[in-house]
């Protein structure tokens, strides 16, 4: 397996703090079969600056340690960025990552509790200068919760969304898996990776996820998620079918 969003990185924001943690985090995700990992530290966050030189310097430098304690995991160079007005300008001055230096795929993070009024806008002009918005846990944002809507026309007009793998477990609580099911059912996410911070309390999840997957939605929509992973490290385009609005009630008490 490819875990396409995990923050296995030491100290560069609030994932391990430690190498050895670090190197905890690897070797628990290769018990679960996870063979790559695109390392994707926060970046401009109110607290966390990481930018595509240093994030490089760190994927050689765990790279290397990993060979040398004999763990099998590849770790390739990500970035989940913040959504802010100057994003495209930083890409073209080379200080934002995209995923796995293919320069087509941005992994991009709302505030937890909205969407920015500009996001349409600037996830269509990174669109225009050939970059595809990979949108982070849309699931486990209060705006969308409260509208789907909101990434209902994200994703008509480009974008593409990435589910935690957590959610989809239930470890988010039974209502964000609920959610998380409707996403998947209206062809509004259309890959799972598992934004694990460590192994205690926000864990990789990502084998159980797809066991998930493969239950509720069948062996063909569990290999389209796979192979969308697949691409993106590519560089290549990812299927995706046309989204539905998710027509239900609201969902009170998640927040």
């Amino acid at each position: 397996m490819i875990d396409l969003h995990c923050h296995i990185l030491p100290g560069v924001d609030d994932g391990p703090e430690t190498m050895e943690e670090s190197i905890q985090m690897a070797k628990e995700a290769v018990k679960q079969g996870i063979h790559t990992i695109v390392a994707t530290p926060h970046h401009q966050t109110s607290s966390y600056m990481n930018e595509k030189k240093t994030i490089i310097h760190k994927v050689n430098e765990i790279n290397e340690i990993f060979k040398n304690n004999d763990i099998t995991l590849t770790i390739m160079p990500g970035q989940e960025v913040r959504l802010y007005g100057e994003l495209i300008g930083d890409y073209e001055s080379g200080t934002i990552q995209t995923l796995n230096e293919t320069n087509k795929y941005v992994l991009v993070e709302f505030p937890a509790n909205h969407v920015p009024r500009y996001a349409e806008s600037l996830l269509y002009d990174m669109q225009l200068k050939g970059l595809t918005p990979i949108i982070a846990h849309p699931e486990r944002n209060a705006a969308i919760i409260e509208r789907s809507s909101v990434l209902y026309k994200l994703i008509e007009k480009g974008a593409l969304a990435q589910l935690t793998a957590a959610s989809l477990t239930g470890d988010f609580g039974k209502n964000i898996k609920k959610f998380s099911m409707q996403l998947i059912e209206h062809n509004l996410v259309h890959m799972l990776a598992s934004d694990a911070h460590n192994i205690t309390n926000r864990p990789f999840k990502l084998r159980d996820a797809y066991g998930t997957l493969e239950k509720e939605f069948g062996a063909e929509t569990l290999y389209l998620f796979q192979e969308n992973v697949y691409s993106i490290i590519a560089g290549k385009p990812v299927y995706k079918s046309d989204p539905e609005p998710v027509r239900r009630r609201k969902l009170f008490g998640i927040f």
